[in-house]
């Protein structure tokens, strides 16, 4: 890929990036663990990745819209008909359009990346979700979506992210976060993710704790409080 031909998609991904938690950053960060990923990999094809890596998450701001538009599906449609009107390859254009639709968290038929391109942008793009960065992205789009950092079960206790169903941060920590490692496709996409799983274990564990203190004896003071103050 040439540079011109670089910064003409790096100026198209820009123009696309309005969320806060997928930001240009996002892309950088996931373009450079990609490349990272990939030089421990035989026979990558650069072009295809770069590019998939920088319109990978151009479709956010659909799905941020309306929660029912699937981003990869809306990005890799973006993708095609933007590289398209620019007079990109037919096969280059669908190896990338694979790419974008098989980044994300699916089950089923169909959504898993195939390509060696596919399973690393796939890597590249989870891991960053990993660690430190992970936990504070995933606490900036939780307030973004007005999501909280936990919630309470019906006999009062703090959730801790397994037994409920609602979304906040210690639901997505438990179900995601923590074992976004066991479902990686690339040996060295394991190696990072991996090195990173202790901050982000370490956070939750401390945040859990903190939070379930409060309400371990604040509720006693408080009920002592009223009483003393009614008599």
């Amino acid at each position: 890929m040439t540079k011109k031909t670089y910064e003409q998609l790096e100026a198209y991904m820009k123009s696309c990036m309005q969320d806060s938690a997928h930001d240009m950053e996002h892309i950088y960060r996931v373009l450079y663990t990609a490349l990272d990923i990939a030089d421990h990999e035989k026979d990558v094809d650069y072009d295809v990745l770069i590019c998939a890596c920088l319109l990978h998450d151009i479709g956010r701001k659909a799905q941020f819209e309306n929660k029912k538009v699937c981003h990869a599906k809306a990005g890799a449609a973006m993708a095609v008909r933007y590289l398209t009107e620019q007079g990109f390859d037919k096969d280059y254009t669908a190896k990338v359009e694979h790419c974008i639709l098989a980044h994300r968290f699916r089950k089923g038929k169909g959504n898993q990346p195939d390509s060696t391109e596919a399973k690393i942008l796939f890597d590249a793009d989870k891991i960053d979700v990993t660690g430190a960065v992970g936990v504070a992205r995933t606490l900036q789009y939780g307030g973004h979506a007005s999501e909280p950092i936990y919630t309470r079960l019906p006999d009062g206790r703090i959730a801790d992210g397994e037994e409920e169903s609602a979304d906040s941060f210690f639901h997505e920590y438990r179900h995601k976060l923590c074992n976004i490692h066991e479902k990686l496709y690339t040996k060295r996409g394991r190696e990072i993710a991996g090195e990173r799983k202790a901050a982000a274990e370490a956070f939750y564990k401390s945040l859990y704790r903190e939070v379930t203190g409060a309400f371990q004896t604040g509720p006693e003071l408080l009920e002592r409080s009223l009483k003393a103050g009614g008599q």
